[in-house]
């Protein structure tokens, strides 16, 4: 997803097979369980890459690649200080996305263990 596919989702938009095409983009960049952990962890401010490692267990190669795809999407703005890198959600529209599915799923209790 581009930057110009959500501003076309945010309100460009006039076919109904374009909405279906938009929502599909948007629930493939959502797709993995290490973005939604990102996004989660986003909620709440802006966060660095040591934060986010220190949070989520990954290595550095795989945080990297995830929000690399997260800001070419347009769902993450990025600013760099001294060495640090510095992430923040820029469309909310995903985190609220994100935590209403997520809630929903945690309070129906249908969560399952993995064997």
């Amino acid at each position: 997803m581009t930057k110009r596919t959500i501003q076309a989702a945010a309100g460009e938009v006039t076919e109904p097979d374009q909405v279906f095409e938009l929502a599909a983009e948007v629930f493939r960049v959502m797709s993995a369980p290490m973005r939604l952990k990102i996004i989660s962890y986003l909620c709440d401010g802006e966060k660095n890459v040591s934060y986010l490692l220190s949070k989520i267990d990954t290595t550095q190669p795989n945080m990297s690649q995830h929000l690399t795809t997260l800001y070419q999407a347009g769902v993450l703005g990025k600013r760099r200080e001294g060495v640090q890198i510095y992430y923040r959600i820029i469309d909310e529209r995903i985190s609220t996305l994100c935590r209403t599915v997520c809630t929903q799923i945690a309070t129906e209790g249908n969560i399952e263990e993995q064997a």
